[in-house]
This record gives C-alpha cells, sequence and structure tokens, in this order.
C-alpha cells in the first residue's frame, strides 16, 4: 500500500456542517467529505483491492467508491486531517489476513479428569436416591 499515491487519489470535498457553531456554521464549509475509488487506485495492487472489496463491501457504492465524513471539528483542516487518517486506519485494519486456526485436541489428562468428574457425579446423584426394595 503505496500512502502518496493513495493520497493523490483521495478527493477532498467541503459541505456545510451542522452541530455547534451558532453562525459559522451558516457561512462556513468545515464538514469533510472524501470519496476514494477503489478499483482505480494505483496505490494497492489487486490482490489488496480485492480484499479490501471483500471486506469493505457495506461501505462501497455501487461504483467501489469508498465515502467517509467528518464534522467533528470547527475547522476544516482540522477535519481533513481525521478523515484521512480514518482512511489509512480503516485501510490497514482490514488488508489484515487473519491467522488460520489450527486445530487442536484436549490433553489425555484433560480426557481423564472429565470422565472422573463425571462418574463423581454419577456416583453423588445415585447415592441421592432411595433405595430399591425389590
Amino acid at each position: 500500500m503505496e500512502f502518496e499515491t493513495i493520497l493523490k487519489e483521495v478527493q477532498l470535498k467541503g459541505i456545510r456542517s451542522s452541530g455547534p457553531g451558532g453562525q459559522h456554521v451558516n457561512k462556513t464549509a468545515s464538514r469533510v467529505e472524501l470519496s476514494f475509488s477503489l478499483l482505480d487506485s494505483k496505490g494497492l495492487t489487486e490482490a489488496q483491492k480485492e480484499l479490501l472489496q471483500k471486506k469493505l463491501s457495506s461501505r462501497l457504492s455501487s461504483q467501489g467508491v469508498l465515502t467517509l465524513q467528518c464534522s467533528e471539528s470547527r475547522s476544516q483542516h482540522r477535519n481533513k486531517k481525521i478523515i484521512i487518517e480514518r482512511l489509512f486506519q480503516l485501510l490497514e485494519e482490514n488488508l489484515k489476513v487473519a491467522k488460520p486456526r489450527k486445530k487442536s485436541k484436549p490433553s489425555k489428562s484433560a480426557i481423564e479428569k472429565r470422565l472422573q468428574s463425571k462418574k463423581r457425579q454419577a456416583l453423588k446423584k445415585s447415592q441421592r436416591k432411595p433405595p430399591k426394595m425389590d
């Protein structure tokens, strides 16, 4: 993953934001919307694109565009920094490949302990029953 190349491919757009700020909100475009075309990216390999497309399928548009928004700060510059950090964090998290689980079986001593415990429990239960009168 090439960060500089991806950063050049990202499209940022300023939008008027809601939330705190009073009159300031009505005059400035402090919310930032980030668009990143996953399929057209030159900063990702084909294998990475496929993996991200699979993992981020619910967040991608039909054209393969990832869209993120940020309006946490009153400053557009601060929101740009936050949204770019979020994009790279999202990409890094979803590019990690989980290690395959190795099948394991319980040890002989663990099996023996379990069976002994079951026998003790069964004996306890059987001793609570009233004696049979035959």
